[in-house]
């Protein structure tokens, strides 16, 4: 868990993540500003939680950037504890803060993770 733990320190600095585990699941919870459900992908693979999200960026017309320093894309590869699955995994989003539930159990191959926006009927 620890590859887990130094990966997530190394996000971009516009990317927060807390980890954290109970006896059946691992629960990382991604703050990615201007990311929804629709913009971004999470999937398990190879032992790794990829996340691959994009960010919308409206710009009043009457503006120009003087500074522009939060990138349109996040992609990371995040290394997974050997006992984490992607098989039952879920996630939810809510204002751009991504809870990824991984269930633990023997490892699965390659599976994309549903997102549901907060207060979805699902």
């Amino acid at each position: 868990m620890s590859a887990l733990r130094d990966a997530l320190q190394e996000l971009p600095e516009s990317v927060f993540a807390d980890l954290l585990e109970s006896d059946d699941a691992y629960l990382i919870v991604l703050d990615l500003p201007g990311v929804t459900a629709e913009t971004a992908d999470l999937r398990v693979e190879r032992g790794r939680l990829v996340v691959e999200a994009r960010r919308e960026k409206a710009v009043p017309p009457e503006f120009r950037y003087v500074s522009e320093d939060r990138p349109l894309f996040l992609d990371a590869e995040l290394p997974l504890p050997p006992d984490a699955t992607g098989a039952g995994a879920s996630a939810e989003v809510d204002r751009g803060v991504f809870t990824v539930r991984l269930p633990k159990r023997d490892a699965a191959p390659e599976q994309t993770i549903p997102i549901t926006s907060a207060g979805d009927d699902a």
